[in-house]
């Protein structure tokens, strides 16, 4: 599992170390994500890893009530900054161990499975299985390709996933730098 402290170095050494808030790539792949939400309305969402929240923008009209999670306190200045609203919680928690109590109708995983170990993967997974409501949709949405941090590719991950049972693919996108799905109950 990758440790608190590469993040912590990451946002030490920039506010928004992977761009997200100006990379046309970034801007486009969140725009697929939310237009590939099956629904127009979420009562609860959770999204952990929510970095400087820009995702968490985009999901929070969407939702009744938005828990958006980081590792690092850091970039929750900056995700405080970008969404308000009395209804989005922005913490500091880590996964695997800082899940909320469900019922969950939605759990947005934008690039952060391939930062846990195996074991943890499978924590998450357990998770979203004991809180996902049963009209509930889980978003995958990852980089495929390698990089030195990550335990395995975003593709390694999402088909971790995809093999659950009980889970069903509703949205399948793949491009060549990332991966993106949508999953409901079986």
């Amino acid at each position: 599992m990758t440790a608190a402290e590469y993040f912590e170095q990451m946002y030490a050494e920039s506010s928004d170390p992977w761009q997200l808030a100006e990379r046309a790539y970034e801007q486009r792949k969140y725009a697929l994500t939310v237009a590939s939400l099956p629904r127009d309305r979420y009562r609860r969402g959770f999204e952990p890893g929510c970095s400087i929240g820009v995702l968490t923008g985009l999901l929070a009209p969407r939702c009744d009530e938005l828990i958006s999670t980081d590792p690092v306190a850091a970039p929750l200045t900056l995700a405080r900054q970008r969404v308000g609203g009395s209804h989005v919680s922005l913490r500091q928690a880590a996964l695997p161990d800082d899940w909320p109590a469900g019922p969950l109708d939605l759990v947005v995983l934008s690039e952060v499975l391939y930062y846990l170990s195996a074991a943890a993967r499978v924590q998450v997974l357990a998770h979203v299985m004991s809180t996902l409501a049963p009209d509930g949709h889980l978003v995958l949405v990852h980089w495929r390709h390698r990089f030195e941090a990550a335990t395995c590719t975003g593709d390694e991950a999402h088909d971790e996933v995809v093999a659950c049972e009980g889970l069903v693919t509703l949205v399948k996108h793949v491009e060549r730098d990332f991966r993106l799905e949508v999953l409901g109950r079986g």
